[in-house]
Parts: structure tokens; sequence; C-alpha cells
């Protein structure tokens, strides 16, 4: 009887979070960290609006703390950007 309880009590914030958007966002997430990201396309802007670079592939985004830098690996190669404005879309 105490195993089914601990197993209830397990599987019930699961299923009531199952719908939730922020569940489904950390459970994407997730899903991100472990199989090297998902298929996007990261566009690069200027400070003038400007288009510098667009990206695309199966990318893992990193950000820093304070905002001015966004960093990723694709095709084997490491990416930073500083002090631009990046719009990811998922494909």
């Amino acid at each position: 009887m105490k195993k089914i309880c601990c197993v209830m009590l397990f599987l019930f914030p699961v299923f009531m979070l199952s719908g939730c958007a922020g569940w489904d966002r950390t459970v994407k997430d997730f899903d991100s960290d472990i199989n090297g990201g998902l298929n996007r396309i990261v566009t690069v802007y200027s400070d003038t609006g400007n288009q510098i670079a667009v990206y695309d592939g199966k990318i893992d985004i990193e950000d820093s703390e304070y905002g001015n830098k966004v960093k990723f690996d694709l095709d084997g190669k490491r990416i930073v950007l500083y002090n631009c404005s990046v719009i990811v879309e998922e494909k």
C-alpha cells in the first residue's frame, strides 16, 4: 500500500502538469539539452536593424545572464554573438 501511495504521489503532478504551457516548455528544453538542440533558424541583426547573418540547423542556444552574449554550436563550429539582436525561430 505504501508503494502505491508513493507512485500515486509521483504520477498525480505529472498528469496535472501535462497540459500546462510551462510544463511543455520545460519538456522541450529538456529534449533540446539531451538531443543537442532543436531545428532552428537564428537571424542576427545589427543595432541599426540590418540583417547580418542567418544560421539554420540543429542548434542549442546558450545565452548569458546579462543579455549581451548568445552562444551556440553549428556544424562543429562555435558561434558567439555579442551586443546584437538575435531572433531564434523553431522550425
